[in-house]
């Protein structure tokens, strides 16, 4: 069993929502989409499984907004000129750096890993990747062989994120950031191109 979020929480709607959105990520990072009922959610997060059902609809709309975390507009607004730098702030960056980001960011590539097997888990995932970062990316990039450029990043980005975050393959994981930032510059560079 995931331990329950800690302490007493706020009741209101948004501590709510965020406390059943943890919980279902830590569910789906440590298990495959199939074996992860609402009932074990919505238990680890104090409340009762309708509840979840009123906020998200059902286990895939959950599913999708637990992998997504913070990270639905990720590549929205980035310009053409700034993608690599973005792509590998991503990586050795996150979101702030701070534990509780880089445990997040682990728990969403742990759910791709678990649940790509999943015929219903790797549809979402697949729909999630599209539209967040696919599709905005090769909007952005244009021209010829947009939408392969774009997937060479994916690549780049999410082999080195499990490689280096949920895997701790080395050197990857220990590795001078700077160094490691000027190699991963050099790759979405290239990728990049025309």
């Amino acid at each position: 069993m995931i331990p329950p979020t800690q302490g007493p929480r706020v009741r209101n709607a948004a501590a709510t929502r965020a406390a059943m959105l943890e919980s279902a990520r830590r569910h789906f990072a440590r298990e495959s989409y199939e074996n992860v009922g609402l009932r074990e959610i919505a238990g680890d997060a104090g409340v009762d499984p309708a509840l979840v059902g009123r906020y998200f609809g059902n286990k895939e709309k959950l599913f999708k907004e637990a992998l997504r975390g913070d990270d639905e507009h990720i590549m929205h607004d980035v310009a053409r000129g700034d993608l690599a730098a973005h792509f590998v702030t991503l990586i050795l960056d996150g979101k702030g750096g701070d534990a509780v980001d880089e445990e997040a960011k682990i728990d969403q590539l742990l759910m791709l890993l678990r649940s790509a097997s999943s015929p219903k888990a790797s549809q979402i995932i697949r729909e999630a990747i599209d539209e967040d970062i696919l599709e905005p990316v090769a909007a952005t990039l244009g021209g010829a062989d947009a939408e392969l450029r774009a997937s060479l990043c994916l690549v780049v980005l999410m082999g080195t994120g499990i490689l280096r975050s949920a895997m701790a393959i080395e050197p990857l994981s220990s590795v001078d950031p700077d160094l490691l930032r000027g190699r991963l510059m050099a790759l979405f560079s290239a990728a990049l191109a025309d």
